[in-house]
């Protein structure tokens, strides 16, 4: 996989190129052919998982010293692009191994690391994340899930709520508060519960408008003890790994509303070659053509922010300090910007094939809906903006 030197802030190298094409190929072939049937059914797209598994692909930002690809931000954004374009479900399957994984590669114990991260790049196991709760959402610092001290064992008493892919992950992060005094200041701790533990269950799946494919759940944590050494970081860490995990995957989020849109303004442009009305092309009228143009626009304006937010993602990755990065706002202007424009493409090209557009026979409908969320989940557009305002470069 293509290293942080092999791309500036606007260009991907010829290396990242060979991945989207590849990744392309092979969605378009074992990915989209499926993509229907897993909205229409709300199930998980077990398809995608097995050929991605197949490639590489599931978990390619685990490091190569656990087993990994080791991919760099930017590739990582390109594969949960390429397989968003097709079916956005799917793409939560890379989306989110890294969203659960990250806070063990950011803070985690070198045995923490080799015991989880092993079993992801192999992919005989995915992770989720779990930080939201019923009355903590927005405000997260506001969790009431606890975990007790018991000699070498901690136990853990909670719920946590909109968990994406709950029941079918291995390996949950989970934020739990340690010190009630503290809370956000150092009372919140990261550990990590496996699915196999006593007293983990799930809850019904979630009804969703879009992203059918992908399992919400709530996860229930009834008197879960685990061994003190599952512990991510330090006590009272949690909820700075926490933030810091979101500051990267949010960029993923602005990457998977890059590819649906893609997806919608590629379908869109090849339908307005062929309808026909007073006697020619749709795509010969300026009204069209104006629309088509704006589409394109903000997604190429939401692309060229998210690749300058991967490239800053990328190099505090590796060991900087994030001085002069300003990834925090990046990774919020990404995933916000890119989402907006997601929404906003996706509902144009609904528009642009009409009553067409409004049935479930052609699949512009399902990327409307899919898009929604990307401006909800890892932090409402409105909290991204206060995040921006917070940290203005």
């Amino acid at each position: 996989m293509a290293g942080a030197a092999d791309f500036d802030l606007y260009r991907p190298s010829e290396e990242h190129e060979m991945l989207r094409d590849s990744v392309r190929s092979l969605a378009e072939a074992k990915i989209a052919p499926f993509a229907t049937a897993v909205d229409e059914e709300a199930r998980f797209p077990q398809e995608a998982r097995d050929a991605l598994t197949a490639n590489d692909l599931h978990a390619v930002h685990v490091p190569e010293s656990y087993g990994g690809a080791g991919a760099d931000a930017l590739a990582t954004c390109v594969v949960i692009e390429e397989v968003a374009r097709v079916c956005c479900s799917s793409s939560l399957i890379p989306a989110v191994n890294k969203l659960g994984s990250l806070p063990v590669i950011l803070s985690g114990s070198e045995e923490l690391k080799k015991k989880y991260l092993a079993p992801l790049a192999k992919g005989d196991a995915m992770f989720s994340y779990c930080l939201s709760e019923p009355d903590a959402g927005s405000d997260a610092g506001g969790m009431k899930t606890r975990a007790v001290r018991d000699g070498d064992h901690w136990v853990l008493n909670g719920v946590k709520r909109w968990i994406t892919n709950a029941g079918v992950s291995d390996f949950y992060t989970v934020m739990a508060v340690t010190d009630p005094e503290k809370k956000t200041r150092g009372g919140i701790s990261a550990f990590v519960v496996e699915k196999g533990d006593e007293g983990v269950s799930f809850g019904a799946p979630e009804k969703k408008l879009g992203i059918k494919g992908s399992p919400t759940r709530e996860v229930y944590l009834d008197n879960v003890r685990i061994p003190a050494d599952r512990m991510i970081g330090a006590e009272g860490t949690g909820f700075a790994t926490a933030m810091q995990t979101l500051d990267h995957t949010r960029i993923t989020i602005a990457a998977q509303a890059l590819g649906v849109a893609q997806g919608a303004l590629d379908y869109a442009k090849g339908y307005v070659q062929e309808r026909k009305q007073f006697g020619k092309p749709i795509g010969d009228f300026q009204g069209v053509q104006f629309m088509l143009a704006d589409m394109a626009m903000k997604l190429e304006a939401a692309r060229q922010l998210t690749y300058a937010a991967a490239a800053r993602s990328e190099r505090v990755s590796l060991g900087g300090d994030g001085k002069g990065e300003d990834l925090t706002f990046f990774g919020a202007a990404a995933k916000c910007y890119a989402s907006d424009a997601a929404m906003e493409i996706t509902t144009d090209a609904v528009q642009l094939l009409g009553g067409y557009g409004y049935t479930r026979d052609y699949p512009l409908e399902r990327m409307m809906r899919d898009a929604k969320i990307t401006q909800i989940y890892e932090g409402t557009n409105q909290v991204q903006r206060i995040v921006m305002a917070r940290n203005l470069p």
